[in-house]
C-alpha cells in the first residue's frame, strides 16, 4: 500500500519522501521518481532499526531545505505504513523472535519515528498509523495472528499517546484499518483493491480534525472499538 500512497499523493501534486529498506531494488519507486523529478525522493529506512532512523533524520533536513522562499519545508503528512505479519502462528508454538520482530516493526518503530520527526512536522500536520482490525481487543473472537494482533493493539495505544503529545501544535494522529487489501501481505484473495483502499484512507486523513485525533477508523471514517 505504501507504493499506492506514493502514486496518489504524486497525482494530486504533493512532494513525497518515500522510504523503503532497499531503495536499489525498489524498481517501481525509482521509476516514479524518474517520472516526477523533484517531487519524489526515495530514501533508505528499516523502521525497526534505530540506526536506520538516525540516518534518515540526518538526510531529511537537506531535502526539506530546498524550497522557493529559502525557509525549510515541514512535513504535513506522515504515513506509518511499514508492517510485518508472521503467518501460520499456533498457540504453543508462538516464538519470542516473531513477537519481537512484530513489536519493533508494527509498534515501536512507528512510535519512535514519529517522535523523532516531530520537530520536522508542520503545525496542523497529519500522522496516519496503518493499524488493523486484528488489533482491536473488543473485536477479537478467536486465537489468530497473535504477534501481529498484539503489536497492532500497541500501535493503537501509540496513536493515542502521540495524539496527546502533539495536540498543542494541532497535529492530528489517527489509526486506520485499511481493510483486507490485495497486497503481498493480504494476498490475492483479499477483498479490496489497493487503489480504492488508499483513496478512501486519504479521504479519512484529509477530513480528520482535532476531534478525530487519537481515534481508530475504518476506510469509511467510522470509528472502530479499541
Amino acid at each position: 500500500m505504501g507504493l499506492e500512497f506514493v502514486r496518489q499523493l504524486l497525482a494530486r501534486g504533493d512532494r513525497v519522501i518515500a522510504t523503503c529498506r532497499q531503495p536499489g531494488k525498489a524498481l517501481a519507486l525509482n521509476t516514479l521518481a524518474g517520472d516526477h523529478p523533484g517531487h519524489l525522493h526515495v530514501l533508505q529506512l528499516d523502521i525497526a532499526m534505530p540506526r536506520s532512523q538516525t540516518a534518515l533524520l540526518a538526510e531529511l533536513p537537506l531535502i526539506l531545505a530546498a524550497t522557493h522562499d529559502g525557509a525549510p519545508d515541514r512535513i504535513d503528512l506522515l504515513v506509518n505504513n511499514a508492517g510485518v505479519l508472521h503467518a501460520g502462528e499456533r498457540f504453543g508454538s508462538v516464538t519470542a523472535a516473531h513477537l519481537d520482530d512484530s513489536w519493533h516493526t508494527n509498534a515501536a518503530g512507528p512510535f519512535l519515528l514519529t517522535q523523532a520527526l516531530a520537530p520536522l512536522l508542520a503545525d496542523g500536520a497529519r500522522v496516519a498509523n496503518l493499524s488493523s482490525l486484528l488489533g482491536s481487543i473488543a473485536g477479537k473472537s478467536e486465537f489468530r495472528t497473535p504477534s501481529y494482533s498484539m503489536a497492532k493493539a500497541a500501535l493503537n495505544m501509540a496513536t493515542v499517546l502521540l495524539a496527546h503529545a502533539l495536540a498543542e501544535r494541532g497535529i492530528v494522529v489517527v489509526a486506520l484499518h485499511p481493510g483486507w487489501v490485495r497486497t503481498d501481505m493480504g494476498g490475492p484473495k483479499a477483498d479490496a483493491d489497493p487503489a480504492d483502499a488508499v483513496a478512501a484512507m486519504l479521504g479519512v486523513i484529509d477530513r480528520a480534525g482535532p476531534g478525530q485525533s487519537g481515534r481508530f477508523f475504518d476506510t469509511a471514517g467510522q470509528p472502530i472499538a479499541w
